[in-house]
Parts: C-alpha cells; structure tokens; sequence
C-alpha cells in the first residue's frame, strides 16, 4: 500500500477520557473509538499531545495503544505516540508499539533540550532503526520549541525508509510545498492544524490529523471527501463551518475545549490532568456559542 493510500483521509488525535478520580475511563475510550469509524475516520492516534501523553505513565500509554489495537486494527489506521524528549525512552516506547501491533508511530520533535537539527537527525534514525514500523514525524515548534527544518525531513526520508511521514504543525501551509520538493512525492504530508486543512489538501498534503474530529468526526471527514471529489464549493463551505469549532477547540490549552465540548454532548468527562485544567467559565459560554452557530449551518 502506498503512503498516500495508508495516509489518506481524517486521522483523529484521540482525547484519553478520565473519570473524576483521575483514572482511564474505558467505557468513554471504546465509546470514542466506535463513533470515529462509524463517522468515517481513517486513522486513530492514541497518546498524542491531545492524548494527554505527556501526563500518562508507560502502562497506561501502552494500554492506551494495545485497546486501540484490539478495537480498530483493519479498520482504520493506528499510529500510535511514542515520542519524547529522550531518545531511550522513545525508542523503548516504540518497540512496545510495535510489538502491540500498531501501524505505525508518531514521533514528536524531542522537547525541552531544543536539539540541533544534526541532533534531531542522530534521533530520528536511532528510532527508526529499532523496530520495523512506520516511523511519522511531528514538527510542532509551539509545543516542542524546535521546528523540523525541511532540510533534515529530506535527509531523513532518504536515509531511512520506514521514515515515511510527517505531521506538519508548525501553522504555515507553505510548507507544505517544500517538503514535497525536498522529499518527493513519495513522501506523506499530513496537516497538523485543523484550521489549515484545506489550505493542505489544495497543496498537495495527504491527510489531515484532527483534533475536532473527536466531537465532530463527521464534519471534518466530509471536508475532506468533498475536496477528494473535486466539489472545491462544498468542501469551501463546509471548511467554513469547521473553522470556528476547531479554533474554539484552542480557545485556552487544547485538549481542554474539545474535552468540554464532548462532555456538553453527554461523550465523556471534561476532566483534564494537572498542569492542564478544564475551560473557564468564560471560555465555556463561548465554546458553546461557537458550537450552536456552527453546527445549525450543516445541512
């Protein structure tokens, strides 16, 4: 299968609900995996940055993965984040991936230490070299403090195979464009900004990963399938309406806006961990506005 086939449509960055002592809640976790294939989606990214991953133990991440497995292998593609600031630890959490039977990882640039981009390619290929899986990087300077320049995703995708991907979120579309120069066409695009999306699609990304789609899968996947269909109008249109929610989804630090906006829909519990806290009062009232002027525009 080609990396754009494996990589093509709306991936969800999956939300790990919690009940309100602070465990895993699995009942809400199976319930949103089930609503993401009913709607469509292509792709689940468990123990991402909007899985919480940073605050999650190496059990409940690796249980996190292997649930995800078990309920959604074949029927959508799984990526699982094992990225970290350290290359032992991902390397270690990758080899647990893999043996847990997801498809691929995604590899977040190592945050806090701000490597060298030599550093950042010494990295990527020690983990790519630990277990034959495909390896997606993620280039997220707001959360990591280091972009992956476009230079070092060319050389990586030269020197590594299994190095097949990379989620842009660095909020410049233009990027996109360079990467497909330096890497070649047979290197995968996803976008990493919901808001950005169909500036991706128009210029040549495969995919999109989404936060939104955990509260709206279907509207995001239908974005994505009206621009695929070639009915620009529609998939406009329809990008229009999804804009507003996904910013309102980064109204204060994301998961917690999606994570309340699925609590309003009876999904899950809004509970975030600490340092993370749950939306304002504020931010609530406006989350919710934006949710009921955008949502009576689908037809």
């Amino acid at each position: 299968m080609s990396n754009s086939s494996k990589f093509g449509g709306v991936f969800t960055a999956l939300v790990t609900p919690f009940t309100d002592s602070g465990e895993i809640d699995w009942p809400a976790f199976d319930a949103l995996i089930d609503r993401q294939l009913s709607a469509g989606i292509k792709g689940l990214v468990p123990v991402g940055t909007t899985g919480e991953a940073a605050t999650l133990s190496d059990d409940e991440a690796l249980a996190l993965i292997t649930r995800t497995v078990e309920r959604a292998k074949g029927q959508a593609y799984i990526l699982a984040g094992t990225g970290s600031n350290a290359t032992d630890k991902t390397i270690k959490a990758t080899k647990r991936a893999a043996d847990a039977g997801a498809d691929g990882v995604l590899l977040v640039a190592p945050y806090y230490n701000k490597p060298s981009q030599a550093g950042l390619i010494a990295h990527y290929e020690a983990v790519a070299d630990c277990a034959p899986i495909d390896n997606v990087l993620y280039s997220v300077p707001g959360r990591s403090g280091i972009a992956i320049e476009t230079e070092t995703v060319a050389h990586l995708s030269k020197t590594r195979p299994n190095i097949v991907a990379i989620k842009e979120a660095g909020g410049d579309a233009a990027r996109v464009t360079d990467l497909r120069l330096a890497c070649g066409r047979g290197f995968t695009v996803h976008c990493g900004d919901d808001g950005l999306a169909l500036a991706f699609y128009a210029l040549g990304a495969a995919g999109l990963t989404s936060v939104l789609s955990n509260f709206a899968p279907a509207l995001c996947v239908s974005v994505y399938d009206a621009w695929a269909a070639g009915d620009a109008a529609r998939a406009i249109s329809l990008h229009e309406t999804a804009k507003p929610l996904a910013d309102a989804m980064f109204i204060e630090c994301s998961p917690s806006a999606v994570k309340y906006a699925m609590a309003s829909a009876g999904m899950l519990s809004p509970k975030t961990r600490l340092p993370i806290v749950e939306l304002s009062n504020t931010s609530k009232s406006l989350v919710q506005t934006i949710i009921a002027n955008e949502l009576a525009k689908i037809d």
